[in-house]
């Protein structure tokens, strides 16, 4: 057996290399790169192994630098949310905090169901410097390190003690990073001596490998059910969830849908599984929806969810779906998906091709022509609600909806919207009007504060990986943008060109907001001076932070937008210069965090005190029972509802 000597670090870099993604007639290295801060950890390691390639052949494994552990992992989910799962970027962090920066990030691409690779550093295997800079002890487990905590937020964990082990964990971990029904965080522990130690390779373990995606069928029994099912149905509904846009199934639900008639509501995800103007789509559902959408997933009595997870959001905290005998189909290649909601149908496939045998067996199959124009008219009452909400209004502080309208019209159709928490996540899911099947990007399964940033690098990134020159247009509100905007330095350096749109309201408008609707009245949510006699932040002066001042020290292009009638106008102009430069450029725009998106109707459960001597929390109380009196039960019937 043909063997080479090589480091843990140097043999992981080459395997990575020549590992590969195949989905039908689309074939793509699995990991084309690898993000990395170094420390003491892992540049003798990973950092050499690295330094190797690139001196060999510097197309092996490109190294990317990144000013945050956090960020190199928001990085990779963009990529592999742009590459529709086939391809993601590793990322190789020190020990300690290095490794524990690393977290948020896992846990945001295991709750994405996104694939992420990360290599945290670990402390010595063999012990012989114990305790090391930056090594945690416990007592009653010496073993325990930071790397222990990534087990919880990984789907995959594994730690190389020993140099050997490395082949069989490399392949485990290879495995779940392309398995559609287990993907996220992928994490191996790299203690630093493992990294450094040499072995005995097998050539066959450097050899080109070949990963196909697994795109399962429908088995004959769901199948028959499932039409059978939509069959008997006379307001059936379709939730559209990511696994629409991951499976490369957008088309085939446009043809099922069209022949059918049934309508459709999106997920945050499953934002481009239709064109906005496609006359079966009704905009976004659940908690962050539109009206057209909640009000026919009210009355719905067959929900056919296809590639979603359910989250409360989607379902509005089990309010959505208030008929009475309301069923489920659930199409989801993840059995803990197709199961949700008690359904007896659940439909274990890939939705491309469950999508094409339903349509098959359904032939003829069409709603009646009552509920169809029912659909007509739920849409074009939105649409002209949503028309008035995206509209300048001539305000000196224009509010978020106007904001959106003018970033709307200045982009083009193919152009990524990149959003991730906030307020912003809400009224893009009800005025944002999505183009292209790749064109909306909001992480909402996580809802991480500062991954907008580092996420549209990512998808970026993946862009000018498959030669797709469309632009990134990454919202961000002034709260989310203070979390992790340190990766503007990372666009600089290498010149990936994204369009930041930066809201200024001087605070947490979303939490804002929702401090209100429970009691709270906006405590602590504003950026003001402390009042020491009072010991809050509620009658302060706003603190003078310059935002936009920190971005042109980044060597950013900034465009400022100051108040004014023709803030709107100015707005859609700046994005149009930033989108004809070759640079990042930041647009700083004020609003005015009081102007909300129209109601959809949909409702989001967070707990209310039940006891006050607020009479604002007590009020909220009361409507918070109401409210919650809706929530379906998960089997049977509520009596008392």
């Amino acid at each position: 057996m043909t063997t080479l000597r090589m480091t843990v670090g140097q043999a992981l870099v080459e395997f990575l290399a020549n590992q590969w993604t195949v989905d039908g007639d689309v074939r793509e290295r699995t990991v084309p790169g690898m993000l990395g801060i170094f420390g003491h950890g892992n540049v003798a390691g990973l950092g050499q192994a690295l330094a190797q390639a690139n001196a060999v052949d510097p197309r092996l494994m490109p190294y990317y630098q990144a000013r945050n552990e956090q960020a190199m992992v928001h990085q990779a989910v963009g990529y592999a949310r742009i590459h529709r799962r086939r391809a993601t970027l590793a990322s190789t962090a020190s020990v300690g905090p290095g490794a524990a920066n690393m977290l948020t990030g896992a846990a945001l691409a295991t709750a994405n169901r996104l694939p992420a690779l990360l290599l945290p550093s670990d402390t010595f295997a063999t012990r012989v410097a114990d305790p090391v800079l930056q090594q945690l002890e416990h007592p009653h487990d010496p073993g325990m390190q930071v790397t222990d905590a990534f087990r919880p937020v990984s789907r995959f964990f594994d730690r190389v003690q020993r140099p050997e082990q490395l082949f069989s964990i490399a392949l485990a971990a290879m495995r779940v990073l392309t398995d559609p029904a287990e993907t996220g965080a992928v994490t191996i522990a790299l203690p630093e001596d493992v990294q450094a130690e040499a072995l005995d390779v097998p050539a066959e373990f450097l050899q080109p490998r070949e990963w196909r995606i697994r795109r399962p069928l429908p088995e004959r029994w769901a199948l028959e059910a499932a039409a059978g099912a939509i069959r008997e149905a006379k307001r059936p509904f379709i939730v559209a969830g990511g696994g629409v846009l991951y499976a490369g199934a957008e088309g085939a639900l446009r043809a099922f849908v069209e022949e059918t008639g049934i309508p459709v509501g999106t997920t945050q995800a499953g934002g481009g599984s239709l064109d906005w103007d496609h006359p079966q789509y009704l905009g976004g559902v659940g908690a962050t929806g539109t009206s057209a959408a909640n009000r026919l997933a009210a009355e719905a009595d067959l929900v056919i969810g296809i590639g979603t997870r359910y989250s409360d959001f989607t379902t509005a905290s089990r309010t959505a779906f208030q008929d009475a005998d309301v069923a489920f189909v659930n199409i989801n290649v993840a059995g803990v998906d197709a199961f949700k909601h008690g359904t007896q149908v659940p439909v274990i496939a890939d939705a491309r091709e469950a999508l094409d045998a339903l349509r098959a067996a359904l032939a003829g199959t069409v709603v009646d022509s009552g509920y169809r124009d029912r659909v007509v008219d739920e849409k074009r009452e939105w649409d002209a609600v949503a028309d008035r909400a995206l509209a300048p209004t001539g305000a000196e502080l224009p509010g978020q909806p106007e904001i959106i309208g003018a970033v709307q019209r200045a982009t083009d159709p193919r152009d990524v919207v990149v959003q991730a928490a906030g307020s912003l996540p809400g009224d893009l899911h009800k005025l944002w009007r999505v183009r292209d099947p790749l064109g909306y990007h909001v992480e909402y399964a996580f809802s991480t504060m500062g991954y907008e940033i580092a996420g549209g690098l990512g998808v970026k990134r993946g862009l000018e990986a498959a030669g797709d020159d469309r632009d990134v247009i990454v919202m961000v509100g002034d709260g989310s943008y203070l979390m992790l905007h340190s990766e503007l330095a990372t666009a600089i350096a290498e010149g990936l060109k994204i369009v930041v749109v930066l809201v200024q309201n001087q605070g947490f408008a979303s939490i804002g907001h929702l401090s209100e609707t429970v009691g709270s009245q906006r405590y602590g949510t504003r950026y003001r001076y402390r009042d020491a006699g009072a010991a809050n932040f509620e009658t302060g002066a706003f603190v003078p932070v310059d935002l936009a001042a920190n971005a042109r020290s980044y060597g950013v292009d900034v465009i400022e937008i100051a108040p004014g009638e023709d803030a709107i106008a100015r707005l859609s102009d700046a994005v149009a210069s930033a989108k004809a430069s070759d640079r990042t450029t930041l647009i700083h725009i004020e609003s005015d965090p009081f102007v909300y998106a129209p109601d959809g109707g949909g409702w989001w459960d967070v707990p209310v005190a039940e006891v006050s001597r607020l009479e604002s929390t007590q009020a909220a109380r009361a409507e918070y029972e109401r409210l919650a009196r809706s929530r379906r039960p998960l089997l049977g019937r509520e009596d008392n509802r």
